[in-house]
């Protein structure tokens, strides 16, 4: 009776083991290349008010929310939130469903007429345009899929994180850099080619974007991938473009790893004297620039210390592999 016994606990311990542990590659394609990003929103985001009549709207919306419905009509464009806005015209108020912090609500908008012009006291978006940096490209799936950035993409009026409803990266060539300096970091200026097209954008995390990667991959530049466990203090280098459509590696020193940090895993400096007489530190658009280590890729640039401009903060590339995966 005591074996039997036994023998249930066991067979009990071996149902309950967690089936949904994450697999990824150990092996990727390195990136580098600057990349375009073109996200349109799911709905349409609110980013400010204005004053009609000497007075601001009168509703329950806030900057952050998106409008997803006017009255039983569908939201995904400006073009679909104004076609909508017309056919309710005659009305002194109309029904939006909305999301704020991810809850649907619904609330009572008024349309204003001002000059013989119907207006709604808002300002709105469909859609972002930026840049950044392709840290991997993985290979050894289904399809190719890819990462990028490190850290979220977000609404600069509202800080807000954006909800894809479809999107690509696509190329783009940098013409020149705003250096940084303590207390205002610089950014990479970009002419963008939307004919040539990456890949899709299927989501958009905290941990960076990831999609599809549709075009050509050079499988010859595979690295190897490093557990976090491997990564230490000491020298590293990070891939970057600075001109063009040119991928350079530049030299940085890794002053701490925190393994505890959701997202400011890596610590470092930039110690390349190239790339600090290029750009004067981190820059805006350097966000997703790998990370390698020993001969392995280990994270991706995420963040620059503000007040201390050469230096910065990376994002482990487990986490991001296992965002992927997700």
């Amino acid at each position: 009776m005591v074996i039997s016994m036994k023998k249930f606990i066991v067979f009990l311990c071996m149902f309950f083991f967690p089936l949904n542990v994450l697999a990824y590659s150990k092996e990727v394609v390195l990136g580098g290349q600057t990349i375009g990003i073109d996200i349109e929103t799911e709905g349409v985001m609110i980013i400010g008010f204005y004053q009609v009549d000497g007075k601001y709207h009168r509703s329950d919306l806030v900057e952050g929310d998106i409008i997803t419905k006017v009255e039983d009509t569908k939201i995904e464009t400006i073009e679909d939130l104004s076609k909508a806005l017309e056919e309710n015209l005659g009305a002194e108020s109309i029904q939006i469903t909305y999301l704020h912090d991810n809850q649907e609500k619904t609330t009572e908008l008024e349309l204003y007429l001002e000059d013989g012009v119907y207006k709604t006291g808002l300002y709105v978006k469909d859609g972002i345009i930026g840049i950044g940096t392709l840290t991997f490209i993985d290979v050894l799936g289904e399809e190719n899929t890819y990462g990028a950035l490190g850290h979220e993409v977000i609404e600069s009026n509202t800080s807000k994180i954006v909800e894809v409803r479809t999107g690509s990266i696509f190329e783009n060539e940098i013409t020149s850099i705003d250096e940084s300096k303590d207390g205002s970091p610089g950014s990479k200026n970009a002419k963008f080619n939307y004919d040539h097209v990456y890949g899709d954008i299927d989501k958009n995390t905290k941990f960076g974007i990831y999609g599809t990667y549709t075009d050509e991959v050079d499988e010859s530049n595979l690295i190897p991938v490093a557990d976090s466990s491997e990564v230490k203090v000491g020298a590293a280098t990070i891939y970057t473009v600075l001109e063009d459509q040119k991928v350079e590696e530049f030299e940085i020193e890794i002053t701490k790893i925190n393994e505890n940090s959701e997202i400011k895993n890596i610590s470092f400096e930039i110690t390349d004297p190239e790339l600090l007489e290029a750009t004067g530190g981190v820059v805006q658009g350097m966000s997703g620039s790998p990370i390698v280590q020993d001969g392995k890729l280990i994270g991706a640039v995420t963040h620059v210390v503000t007040d201390n401009v050469a230096t910065g903060y990376g994002l482990f590339i487990t986490t991001m592999l296992e965002e992927s995966e997700k």
